[in-house]
C-alpha cells in the first residue's frame, strides 16, 4: 500500500495544473484537443489539471511542446 503524499505535494500538483490549463485556454485549445496531440485521453488532461493525477517528464513536454510554452514556466 503506498504511502501518503505530503499536503505540499498535492498543493504543487495543482498549481502545476492550474498552470497547464490557464496554457492551454491561452493557446485556444479544448481538452480534447491537448490530449490528441499528446496522444492520451482527454481524461488524462483532466486529472493532470485538477492536480489528481501525477503526469510523468515524457507528457510534461508534450504539453509543453502542444501550448507552445516551455516547461519550466508550467512547473515553476
Amino acid at each position: 500500500m503506498p504511502s501518503e503524499q505530503p499536503a505540499w505535494v498535492l498543493s504543487r500538483r495543482q498549481a502545476i495544473g492550474s498552470r497547464i490549463r490557464a496554457a492551454r485556454e491561452h493557446a485556444n485549445l479544448s481538452q480534447v484537443e491537448l490530449s490528441n496531440l499528446c496522444g492520451v485521453d482527454h481524461k488524462t488532461i483532466h486529472r493532470i489539471e485538477y492536480g489528481t493525477s501525477d503526469p510523468g517528464l515524457g507528457l510534461l513536454l508534450q504539453i509543453a511542446h502542444a501550448v507552445g510554452v516551455p516547461l519550466p514556466e508550467l512547473v515553476q
